[in-house]
Parts: C-alpha cells; structure tokens; sequence
C-alpha cells in the first residue's frame, strides 16, 4: 500500500463535487485527492508549495556546496577586491 503523505484526503468525486469547499475544510493544510484509495495528487496552498521549492533548492545548492568541498585541490584563489 502507498504512503499517503497529508493528514487530510478527500476521494476524487468529492474533491470534483466542490473543490473551494475542500480548501476550506482544509485550513491551510495539504489535502490528498485519492482515486481507488491512491493519492492522485495533493492540493497545496501557494505558500506551502513556494517553500516547498525553496528547500528543494536550498539541498540542492547545499549538494553542490558539499560536492565542491570536496574537490578542493581544484580551487582558484581569488581576492575579493580583485572581483
């Protein structure tokens, strides 16, 4: 069985009955839409979704951060007023 990963879930021909209705109960919370017992897809508010992609972006730049540190014998050294 999938991991359903909101506190939420709604099946699909409730959520298609009334979608604002679903946001509303949902508080700012995310919503699982389920399909024969599968989540579908979730529902996210903008905010929750925009963070969402901020630490997806953050752990990718601190992956790249890391991955660099590794290779330091590669390193240039600059100074910062020659920038």
């Amino acid at each position: 069985m999938e991991a359903i990963h909101a506190d939420l879930s709604v099946s699909m021909s409730e959520f298609k009955k009334n979608p604002a209705a679903v946001l509303r109960a949902a508080k700012r919370r995310p919503v699982a839409v389920l399909n024969h017992n599968r989540a579908a897809f979730y529902m996210l508010e903008p905010q929750l979704f925009e963070a969402l992609l901020e630490e997806l972006a953050d752990q990718d730049l601190l992956r790249k951060v890391t991955q660099r540190l590794a290779d330091v014998d590669k390193a240039v050294e600059v100074r910062l007023d020659e920038l």
